[in-house]
């Protein structure tokens, strides 16, 4: 890692005064410290309910947007006053996490506190996610991400934005650096925030496979699901027979990653999104990667195998689950506000 990066670790008090406005360290009440609640509660019990109760006051506007040889992505826009085209109005590009949505309960909660804080914000559906699986003929895959770009480039051509941020949690955290180091200044983007983003996707799907099985099955069905969807709307797909016969994830990652995306081999397609080593170099925006030490699907050792460009910072929290940061038994989070003062001090 370069010496000069800019890395935080939140749990050593002597670099929180090197930042200014920076917010303390993320810590739980004791009831709420234990990594799978946190995990869980990112999207179910009182976050989920939240979500439900928030959702009916926002005022999406459900948009499809074009993007790369013909595919087409689906999104809502959030708009925090009711005049979506004023002048001087600042964006937020939220990504969800694998097998999630714009209708994640992440997602919402997210999205409200952003547009309490006078953002608007673009929720993107990443392919087959989102209910969209039946717009594009191919599956989704992780090495996608130029798709993502091409489709927020189409929303900000036809509605400009002087101030645009990004943000992402897990795999949409993921997308977030990579789209920030190869298309970021094509896109005007201004800063972008990695919440628990997979670092090394192989050792994540290793952490997954040797972990809770609560994790296992969760994703495998969700996948698994997705799937389906994808086969009812696309019968010529035919893979049915091993969705009968698939047991886990490594039985579907087998089968369907050297048939459906650009990799043969399992090892080469999880490398081909891993943000190790040099992969973010290019990034010329300030981004902020956090991430959590008891996170049970990313293990926190990767990160020191990112050779960090100088306008990368990353923070180590020792709490916080995968992605949940949940700071009470109301499903109110750390980290939305966390995300909330570092854009509005990185615009202004």
């Amino acid at each position: 890692m370069h010496c000069d990066a800019m890395v935080y670790s939140l749990s050593t008090t002597d670099l929180l005064a090197n930042s200014p406005n920076i917010m303390s360290p993320f810590k739980p009440p004791r009831t709420l410290r234990h990594p799978h609640i946190q995990s869980i509660f990112n999207s179910k019990g009182p976050r989920e309910i939240r979500a439900k109760k928030l959702l009916r006051s926002l005022n999406s506007r459900p948009l499809t947007l074009h993007s790369v040889d013909g595919a087409r992505l689906l999104a809502e826009w959030d708009c925090s006053s009711g005049d979506c085209a004023a002048p001087g109005r600042r964006l937020v590009v939220l990504l969800h996490g694998w097998e999630g949505s714009s209708g994640s309960s992440y997602s919402v909660t997210t999205a409200s506190s952003f547009l309490a804080a006078g953002f608007d914000v673009l929720r993107v559906n990443f392919r087959d996610h989102g209910d969209s699986h039946h717009l594009n003929p191919e599956l989704f895959n992780t090495e996608r991400h130029d798709e993502v770009a091409a489709a927020i480039g189409d929303f900000l051509q036809r509605h400009p934005y002087p101030q645009v941020v990004m943000a992402g949690y897990s795999m949409g955290g993921n997308f977030t650096l990579r789209i920030a180091a190869d298309f970021g200044q094509q896109l005007g983007l201004h800063y972008a925030v990695a919440v628990c983003p997979p670092t090394d996707p192989y050792r994540s799907m290793q952490a997954i496979n040797r972990g809770s099985f609560i994790y296992r099955q969760y994703f495998y069905r969700k996948w698994r699901k997705s799937l389906q969807k994808k086969l009812h709307c696309w019968p010529e797909l035919d893979y049915g027979d091993i969705l009968a016969t698939a047991r886990n994830l490594d039985d579907l990652n087998n089968y369907f990653i050297p048939r459906f995306s650009r990799s043969n081999k399992v090892e080469d397609y999880f490398a081909s999104y891993a943000i190790t080593g040099e992969r973010l170099a290019n990034l010329a925006l300030p981004a902020m990667l956090i991430a959590t030490e008891d996170d049970p699907v990313i293990p926190i050792a990767d990160l020191d195998r990112i050779n960090a460009p100088e306008l990368l910072q990353i923070e180590r929290h020792r709490y916080g689950g995968h992605c949940g940061f949940i700071a009470n038994w109301r499903g109110e989070t750390w980290i939305e506000q966390r995300m909330v003062a570092l854009f509005e001090q990185a615009l202004g």
